[in-house]
């Protein structure tokens, strides 16, 4: 056992971190709720992990993601994020793919290595759906993010079956995108049952098929990430 890590194997134990170093996560999205599952999952020690993210930092990110400083503004949130992966873990077997998820080279990904675990943190419809039902189809244990914005206390965080969720919109797009796509089966998530503030969203409809834009602060997305990486981490 490694130094960096002995804090950790005293909690979880020999068995656990064996079978955490055996594990390969697959994390998609990088912003507010991605970057912070997928750092937790790496300090955990898994051993190997895949991420998927196109996007560069924007001014608008520093006040909530992980990669986002006045020194990486236009940088590449998945390479920003590798470099700190693998200072944190240089064992880790990192495989970094800096592209736009498409609803057609969602299978392509998931057949492309034996995953154990898919975390979805994509905040735009069509590809987040479809990453859902290609990963049930293969039977890949899969866990979702639901919306953090507009929103502000941590208190009312949530872990849920898609199904159960309420007071929020993405979770009902889901609802409606997966009925129409024939699934009806379990989905865990991480939601807040707190009502969005109606004066934070500012519609929208931009070339990436954003709706909205949500007012954030700085430690809600963390929170949802935060909780993603405890629902996996416990279930490796």
């Amino acid at each position: 056992m490694e130094d960096w890590q002995q804090r950790t194997q005293l909690l979880l134990g020999d068995e656990k971190m064996e079978r955490l170093r055996r594990a390969h996560v697959l994390v998609v999205g990088l912003g507010g709720v991605g970057a912070y599952v997928a750092e937790m999952i790496c300090r955990a020690g898994v051993g190997r992990m895949t991420i998927v993210d196109a996007d560069t930092v924007q001014p608008t990110n520093i006040n909530r993601q992980l990669p986002a400083l006045h020194s990486t503004l236009g940088q590449k949130k998945a390479e920003i994020l590798a470099s700190r992966f693998r200072d944190i873990n240089p064992a880790l077997e990192l495989r970094v793919l800096p592209v736009f998820l498409k609803d057609e080279n969602i299978p392509e990904l998931l057949d492309d290595a034996a995953y154990d675990f898919v975390v979805d943190a994509i905040d735009t419809l069509a590809p987040k759906c479809h990453l859902i039902a290609e990963s049930m189809k293969r039977h890949i244990k899969i866990v979702s993010s639901m919306g953090a914005g507009a929103k502000s206390d941590i208190s009312q965080v949530r872990f849920a079956d898609i199904w159960d969720t309420y007071h929020c919109g993405l979770s009902k797009a889901v609802r409606k995108r997966l009925q129409k796509m024939g699934i009806k089966r379990k989905l865990p998530v991480v939601f807040s049952t707190e009502q969005a503030d109606p004066n934070a969203v500012l519609l929208t409809d931009d070339e990436m098929n954003k709706k909205s834009t949500c007012g954030t602060v700085s430690y809600m997305p963390a929170v949802f990430g935060c909780y993603l990486a405890e629902y996996v981490i416990k279930r490796l």
